[in-house]
């Protein structure tokens, strides 16, 4: 079991690498968690490693990789058949596995949801989206945007004229958030959602 600061510790490398391709070095980490000891960040990448999520490879200041093991273990589950939502149907076990590979791949990042601006949509404070990453998106998708290099959010994208976009929460009690584009810089877009109740 990992502790709540090496989970913290790995969703940062995970989104490091998708974002910039290669791995984040322990200063950048420390630095972007807000720790202030570089050691104390070295004992949980090494905790990380042992523990199978992580590799790291000696001499190099950016040695950090993602396990192999741990990427075939999260693309695909058994698929063992149907559920009824409605009328009960039939049990019978099938032999498929479902591929989540097209959502969980290598090219993807994961952010656990804080808060209820998504809710009218079915994204929940506590649920898992998947993020695609760019730095473009289209009319209407529900995107990671970065407010003044500062803040990031997960909203409903609206162009507008005169280089002017909003930002709708899909949450009929809030307001959308009005900004000149080159305040917002788009990181991603959603790509799946997970929920765990377990």
């Amino acid at each position: 079991m990992l502790t709540s600061g090496q989970h913290k510790i790995l969703d940062f490398i995970r989104q490091y690498i998708a974002r910039e391709g290669f791995s984040p070095t322990l200063t950048e980490i420390a630095k972007g968690l807000g720790m202030s000891s570089k050691g104390s960040v070295h004992r949980q990448v090494q905790a990380l490693s042992e523990a199978g999520y992580i590799d790291l490879l000696s001499g190099r200041k950016r040695g950090i990789q993602l396990s192999d093991e741990l990427q075939e273990t999260i693309s695909s589950i058994p698929l063992i058949g149907s559920i009824a939502a409605g009328q009960p149907i039939e049990a019978i076990a099938g032999q498929d596995k479902l591929d989540l590979s097209p959502i969980m791949g290598t090219d993807r990042y994961a952010l656990v949801v804080k808060g209820d601006s998504m809710m009218d949509i079915g994204i929940l404070d506590g649920d898992t989206v998947i993020i695609k990453p760019c730095d473009s998106a289209k009319e209407g998708d529900v995107v990671v945007a970065l407010i003044d290099e500062s803040e990031a959010t997960l909203k409903r994208l609206h162009y507008l004229g005169n280089d002017s976009l909003e930002l709708i929460p899909e949450n009929q009690n809030m307001q959308p958030m009005r900004f000149k584009a080159e305040r917002v810089r788009i990181q991603g877009v959603l790509a799946g959602q997970l929920r765990f109740y377990m």
